[in-house]
């Protein structure tokens, strides 16, 4: 299935080097630095930027896995980790990283 269509789940365990590095392959765009998931998103202006981070607040919010937003006119940034996992990467970062993807029309750029 498809990682975008799939549910966080509680208690989710660190993963693999190997493992992230596959993971990746299904969220272009992101980047995996020192334990968490990155990604920059440029939007058109301050308005869109927002309506953006509130709809990556809606996943957040459904998934009860709430990432670090960073937001300025133009541009919404985006962290994952997983602090239950002691700050590592979890599947559930990928899973809403690709929910995130989703959202975002110029997904295949950075």
């Amino acid at each position: 299935m498809r990682l975008e269509k799939r549910t966080c789940i509680a208690g989710a365990k660190g993963l693999d080097p190997w493992a992230i590095d596959a993971l990746l392959l299904d969220v272009p765009g992101w980047t995996a630095i020192d334990g968490v998931l990155f990604r920059e998103f440029k939007l058109p202006n301050y308005r869109a930027t927002i309506a953006f981070a509130n709809a990556v607040a809606d996943i957040a919010e459904t998934q009860n896995h709430h990432p670090e937003m960073t937001i300025d006119y133009s541009t919404c940034r985006v962290i994952w980790s997983t602090h239950s996992a002691g700050g590592a990467l979890t599947e559930n970062d990928f899973i809403c990283a690709a929910k995130v993807n989703a959202l975002y029309p110029g997904q295949a750029s950075a």
